[in-house]
């Protein structure tokens, strides 16, 4: 081979392992900068009790809860739905990426016993350390509806921006999810709420169905909802992100 031809090859032979290069070294970057951003995945429900969280009962204030609405059994999170409600978190949050799992149980009660109303459930976060517990307290909620699992719902006149417009700020104001994926009834589903830097995604079963940025919130309490329906959760887990 001539050595002008041989340089040829050579130089070409570079480029081509060049090319395979840097999109490994790229990866390599994204997967480094994930992990400085991200504290490792930790449950804040251990499947043994309620260590971390706190209840609070319309009708019978905090941790007062003789009826068992929020009882762990069997590793499950088992929430009656008998009487509106919720646990929080003792540990406030600001960009987190929220994994449940969940599913619906059978039982109903008032107001939403009826054959034909929904079960109802929810997560909501950013509650104030300085807002009274009440139902429902200023937060910002991912709801889990029958049907409806990613609805935005902004409590107490929390808003939010979504396709570029603020929402109103209201008592309560619903932005409608924009994708249905959760599973049929009597399936664990998974919902994940990730708030990051200013912008909040709702996945359902591993599909955005939900997204808005420019909260009015950006810290606070989690609290897992009792409102009138069976619930089991069998996984709450956070990762805080940096």
């Amino acid at each position: 081979m001539e050595l002008n031809s041989f340089f040829t090859v050579y130089n070409l032979h570079m480029k081509s392992i060049r090319k395979l290069m840097i999109p490994a070294f790229m990866l390599s970057c994204i997967f480094a900068n994930a992990q400085k951003n991200t504290v490792a995945v930790k449950p804040i429900f251990n499947g043994k009790n309620l260590d971390g969280w706190y209840s609070f009962l319309r009708t019978k204030g905090k941790n007062n809860d003789p009826e068992k609405v929020f009882l762990v059994e069997n590793g499950l999170l088992h929430i009656s739905g008998k009487e509106f409600g919720y646990i929080c978190t003792e540990e406030t949050f600001k960009d987190f990426h929220l994994i449940v799992e969940f599913k619906w149980g059978e039982k109903k009660y008032p107001p939403r016993d009826a054959d034909t109303t929904k079960r109802d459930n929810g997560i909501m976060f950013y509650k104030p350390v300085i807002v009274k517990d009440t139902v429902w307290p200023k937060s910002i909620e991912c709801q889990i509806q029958e049907g409806d699992v990613g609805d935005f719902w902004m409590i107490d006149s929390t808003t939010i921006v979504v396709d570029g417009k603020r929402t109103a700020s209201k008592d309560f104001f619903r932005v409608i999810k924009k994708k249905d994926a959760e599973f049929q009834h009597g399936e664990w589903n998974r919902v994940e709420v990730i708030a990051y830097k200013g912008k909040i995604t709702y996945i359902v079963n591993g599909i955005i169905v939900n997204e808005g940025e420019s909260p009015s919130l950006n810290t606070g309490n989690i609290m897992i909802q009792s409102e009138g329906a069976e619930t089991y959760y069998r996984k709450i887990e956070i990762a805080e992100l940096k």
